[in-house]
């Protein structure tokens, strides 16, 4: 399955008033590996970026001028996600742009244009993570905590470095593993599950030893990179483990 973690940076909130898109920024993932395979551009706007924007993202006027305009790139990124699955933080506000950008296109006589979600999917992180964390903050630094991710070095928003992010975040949120740090506002369960081994022990029945498919084995060694990634070093666990039958 090849998978795009996309991000973008824009003048402002809505694209139906005039707004663009200045920066996008990709990172592939295929079968839940990411390639290094990466799409990344600072893009003229062709309009001014209010200042109120800049400090958000950091992409002022001067930095694009000489960027190239979105049709400069758009068949490079439209055969890009061709195909793919793109994961998106709030994918309405990027789809809503990015779309916006590809109609302006069509209008222009660009006639292999369309809809951008008939040639890819969508599946969005905010929802997911409202789903999987009802109640809980959804936003990308709250998941970062949550999962032990490092974002110190993200100060300001970054298309390709938020999609870096996105990625770990992504993996691990779908990847089988307990969140590692829970909000302040999120209720702690008083419910408490429990399992009494003196029963099985008592029937004196060997145990059933299931073992992992090669899936699922592939599945646990990209778990293990990401947490020592996350940590900056190999996880205790496996310093110790030995080789076993």
């Amino acid at each position: 399955m090849r998978q795009i973690v996309l991000d973008t940076e824009t003048t402002g909130l809505s694209p139906n008033k005039g707004d663009r898109i200045v920066e996008v920024g990709c990172v592939e993932l295929v079968d839940r590996k990411l390639t290094g395979r990466h799409f990344h551009y600072y893009i003229n706007p062709e309009r001014d970026i209010p200042d109120e924007v800049v400090a958000v993202h950091g992409i002022d006027n001067d930095k694009v001028k000489d960027a190239p305009k979105f049709r400069d790139i758009a068949q490079e990124f439209w055969d890009y996600v061709h195909g793919a699955e793109l994961v998106i933080h709030n994918s309405a506000f990027d789809m809503g742009f990015l779309q916006m950008e590809f109609n302006r296109l069509a209008d222009e006589g660009f006639s292999q244009f369309g809809q951008l979600n008939a040639v890819c999917g969508v599946l969005d992180t905010l929802k997911l993570a409202r789903e999987k964390h009802p109640g809980a903050k959804a936003s990308l630094d709250a998941l970062c905590k949550r999962y032990g991710i490092d974002n110190s070095h993200r100060t300001l928003h970054g298309a390709l470095l938020d999609s870096e992010i996105l990625a770990d975040v992504y993996l691990l949120m779908t990847g089988g593993q307990t969140a590692l740090i829970l909000d302040d506002e999120e209720e702690k369960s008083s419910e408490q599950v429990s399992f009494d081994a003196s029963a099985v022990i008592a029937s004196n029945q060997p145990l059933k030893r299931v073992q992992p498919t090669p899936e699922e084995q592939d599945a646990h060694r990209d778990m293990m990179a990401i947490i020592e990634k996350a940590a900056g070093k190999t996880p205790l666990w496996l310093e110790l483990a030995t080789p076993c039958d």
